[in-house]
C-alpha cells in the first residue's frame, strides 16, 4: 500500500473521529445528556480508534522498511520523497484538531461529573437536615418543628 493511500485512510478516520468528537461535544453541553447516545458514541469512537491505530501502524512498518527514520523526522522526510508531503501535513493537521476536541470533551466531563457531585452533595445535606415520623410527615431535626404524631 502507497504512503499516500495509507495517509488518505488516516485522514478519512481522523475526519470521522472528529465529527464523532463534535457529536460527543454536543452531547456532553447538551441539557439532556443522552446516558445511551453517549455509549453508543463510545463504542464507535473505540472502534474507529482501533482502525486508526492499525493503519498508523502499518504506515509506521512502511516507513521503518523502507529505510526512514522512526518518528516524525522519518515520517516527513518519507513523505517529501514520495511526493505527497501535502497529505502528510493535513493528516498533522487533522490530528491535532481531533487531540484538542478530545482535551475539551474530557474537560466537559469532568465539569459534569463536578457539577453531579455538587448536587449529590446538596442532596445528601438537605436528606439530613429532616427525618420521617412514624405516620411518615417530615420533621426538622432542630427541634423547632415538633408536630405531634
Amino acid at each position: 500500500m502507497s504512503l499516500l493511500k495509507l495517509l488518505r485512510e488516516q485522514q478519512q478516520r481522523l475526519h470521522d473521529l472528529t465529527q464523532l468528537l463534535q457529536q460527543e461535544r454536543n452531547l456532553l453541553a447538551s441539557a439532556d445528556m443522552g446516558g445511551q447516545a453517549l455509549t453508543d458514541l463510545a463504542t464507535h469512537k473505540q472502534e474507529l480508534l482501533a482502525k486508526l491505530e492499525a493503519t498508523e501502524a502499518m504506515r509506521q512498518r512502511v516507513q521503518r522498511r523502507l529505510g526512514y527514520a522512526e518518528g516524525t523526522v522519518g515520517a516527513r522526510q518519507a513523505a517529501m520523497e514520495a511526493g505527497c508531503l501535502e497529505a502528510w501535513d493535513s493528516t498533522l493537521e487533522l490530528t491535532r484538531e481531533a487531540r484538542r476536541l478530545n482535551t475539551l470533551n474530557g474537560e466537559l466531563v469532568g465539569l459534569r461529573m463536578a457539577q453531579n457531585s455538587r448536587l449529590l452533595d446538596f442532596i445528601h445535606q438537605a436528606a439530613e437536615k429532616t427525618v420521617y415520623r412514624a405516620s411518615g410527615r417530615v420533621a426538622a431535626q432542630s427541634g423547632r418543628f415538633n408536630a405531634s404524631v
